[in-house]
This record gives structure tokens, sequence and C-alpha cells, in this order.
């Protein structure tokens, strides 16, 4: 074939973009086609053991399952929130089992582990299958090959696969408490400020406290506020209390915290308008609103489509305290009492400054602990002077002088409200 100089240039590059795109389409055809559902079993009965643990681990020992969700927000899955060792979990398999026609269907499950590792062997993971049509399955089974007896599997239960109704403007998530946790007074005082500014419930996925914080738990279990999730990590990993596997070589992370939080997402995602993700000795203090109900308002009035709003970490050294609202029947309870602490540390010059979050879950695919891996629609770093995250904890700028920090007292707007809360939960709990 004859052709001349700029023309026969731009056929060639038709030729091999067009051979490239149906390449690109044919190998995600396939891709998409090896994921397909495929029926192994025709008329059997769903007889598998149901999981009722929290944490499940699979025979191989390097794939713990926490639960399956049901997410439809781009195609028909099921998205199961996991624990997997990133080099050694190489393959899974979704074993649905759909009545009445007892079809078993075998999927081929995309393992995706979540970026924010940290160094650690293993790490969050999304154990994602296409659901078989024509079938709205309400358990499934994971299992490291597409034969064998679905009777000997552990069946876990599809949550999400009913939408319910909106139940809370404002869910917590804490994750996780450990370290037989007993910083009792601010504690409650934490779940206090979290009413007082708009939440109606907080999960807590509890590794271990003492047994005084047993106590207060069972107060807020009874009252309605608090829902608990057990998270016996330690019992199937070796665990870090440290973020990063430099600092403690252990199997995973901070007591598997992302893992809980991506749960916890995916827990309260029909449940829940926003979703707050933060420790319990971090509040998210607004500057400009009374509550975070009209902060978030106005927030996603100023950012339409907005779904993650970020909110910086400020420290407030437990070590410097002032003698206002020292009450004496709350020096007999251990712990910190926040209304004492109300001095900040400057911003460190070229130190990042870490965030926590409000979301809206439904936003979210995946979270890391101050970001949102992947999502749908945008994030937004929320300024200071709109609200700022109130962190009572040991200093991180210990040398500094006092006169350098910088008094702030916007918790106390809250006093009396936040007295009065307080010391009806400790006459009903320890006093």
């Amino acid at each position: 074939m004859l052709c001349g100089g700029k023309k026969c240039f731009f056929a060639t590059a038709a030729c091999i973009i067009t051979l490239t795109t149906a390449v690109t389409v044919s190998y995600l055809r396939l891709q998409r086609l090896s994921h397909q559902p495929k029926v192994i079993q025709e008329g059997s009965k769903c007889r598998g053991k149901v999981a009722n643990s929290t944490i499940t681990p699979l025979k191989d020992n390097k794939t713990f399952i926490i639960s399956p969700y049901f997410d439809d927000r781009e195609s028909k899955v099921t998205r199961v929130i996991g624990i997997v060792h990133h080099e050694d979990v190489k393959q899974l398999y979704c074993w649905f089992c759909c009545q009445p026609s007892g079809k078993i269907y075998v999927s081929n499950a995309k393992i995706d582990v979540h970026s924010d590792r940290f160094g650690f062997p293993y790490g969050a993971a999304d154990i994602v299958c296409l659901e078989p049509e024509n079938c709205d399955p309400t358990h499934v089974s994971v299992h490291q090959s597409a034969h064998g007896n679905i009777d000997q599997l552990p069946s876990f239960e599809i949550k999400n696969r009913k939408t319910e109704p909106i139940s809370a403007d404002f869910t917590v998530c804490i994750s996780a408490m450990f370290g037989i946790y007993n910083n009792v007074l601010q504690f409650i005082q934490s779940m206090e400020m979290y009413k007082i500014l708009g939440a109606q419930k907080v999960v807590i996925y509890k590794n271990n406290c003492s047994h005084l914080m047993e106590k207060v738990l069972k107060f807020y279990v009874e009252e309605g506020t608090v829902e608990i999730i057990p998270w016996p990590i330690n019992s199937h990993l070796k665990v870090s209390s440290k973020w990063h596997f430099s600092m403690d070589a252990k199997d995973i992370g901070y007591y598997g915290q992302i893992t809980a939080l991506n749960d916890c997402i995916y827990h309260n995602m029909h449940r829940s308008r926003f979703v707050v993700l933060n420790d319990a000795d971090e509040i998210i203090l607004p500057l400009k609103h009374p509550d975070w109900k009209t902060m978030m308002s106005s927030l996603q009035e100023q950012n339409p489509g907005t779904g993650i709003f970020l909110f910086e970490n400020h420290i407030f050294p437990e070590t410097l305290s002032t003698h206002m609202f020292n009450i004496s029947s709350w020096n007999t309870v251990p712990g910190v009492n926040i209304l004492q602490h109300v001095h900040r540390e400057p911003d460190r010059k070229d130190v990042f400054n870490p965030r926590k979050m409000i979301v809206d879950p439904q936003k979210v695919i995946q979270t890391s602990v101050h970001s949102v891996l992947h999502a749908y629609g945008n994030s937004v770093n929320v300024p200071m002077d709109v609200a700022l995250i109130y962190h009572c904890r040991k200093p991180l700028q210990r040398d500094l002088p006092r006169e350098s920090l910088i008094r702030d007292t916007t918790l106390w707007r809250y006093n009396l409200s936040l007295i009065m809360n307080v010391n009806k939960v400790l006459s009903q709990t320890i006093l």
C-alpha cells in the first residue's frame, strides 16, 4: 500500500487505536465474564452454619471475614468487609445459595486490599462478588476454591439487603476500644458532648476495657445510645497498638482500626444520614454553629455534591489545666476532665495536621483513618474557623512554654448542659 506522509501516519495511528480499543474491550469483557456467577449445583438447601462472630477466620487462617453487605451503587454485588494477608491470599470465591430454586452459584471474587496498610502484612480488604441474576441471596459463604461442599462452609448474612428508613442524623464510629480502657470521665464527657451536638447513636468496636468502663457502657447500651460490636482481633492476629509496621512489627496495625471503620460505615449506610469518624478522646467542635446539624446544612449548601468533610485535629494537652470546673464529685472518677483543658498547641510549621471526618456513608467506598480512599463525589477540608477537633491527650509539643499555647474556651459554651448530663450518668453508674 502506497500512501503519502501525514495521511499514512494518521491511518496507521487510527488502526492502532482501533485495535487497542478492541483488545481492551475484549479483555474487560472476559474479565467480567470470569467474575460472573456460575451454577455448580441444583436442587440443594442452604445448610451451612451461620457465623455469629464479628471476626471469622477461613480455613487458610490468612483470611478473616467481618461482614458482607449488599451494594448496588454501581452493579449488583456483595461486598464482604474482611482482613487478608496482602501477599498470600490470591484467590477467593463467593458461594451463593438461591432459594427456592436451590441453585448454588459460585462467583470469582475481586480482592481489593486497601492501600493504607502502613507496612503491615495484613490489611483491610473488600472481597467483592457479582451476585446471580434473578436471585437476591440472603447469605454468602467465602471459600478458597470453586469446588467443595457448601454445607461445610460458614455462612454469613448479607446485610443492607433491605433498605431501612434512616433512623439517625449522626452516628459516631469509635474504633477500637482496647488496652483495658479506663479513661471513664473523658469518655462520659465525650458521649454527652456527642449527644448535645446531635448524635443519636455511637458504635463502639470493643476489644477490652476496665470493669468500671463496662458499667458505663452497659448504661449507654440500655439507654439506646451505644451499640457495642465485639472486636476480638487479638484472638486471631498479633496486633499492634502503633499505626506503622516500622514502630512495631506485628500482623496488623492499631487493632485493625481501618477494618472496623469501614465496617462501621457499611453497617450504618442506610441507617444514618452522616457518620462521624473519630476517637473517644476527640470531639468535632463547631465554632460558628451550635450543633452538627446546622453546621452540616451550611457546609452542604456551600459545597454541593460533597459527601466527605474533613476537620483539623488540634491537641489540647492534658498536662496543662485550669482551676475552673474543678468539680469535687468528679475527682474520684478515673480519667481526664476536659473542661479543665482549654489551651491548645499551635500548628507546627511544615508538619501535616491530621484530620478526622464527617461523611455521607452512601458516598463512601473505602475509608482510611484521616481520609477517604475511594468515594463518590468530592471531599472538602473544613476551615478551622468553622470547626476543629478538640483532642485532649498527651502533648505532642512537650517543650512548649505555657505562653505559646492558645487559650480556646469554645468547649465552655456547653458547660451547663455538659455538667448536668455527666452528673446524671455518674449518679446512675458510679457515684
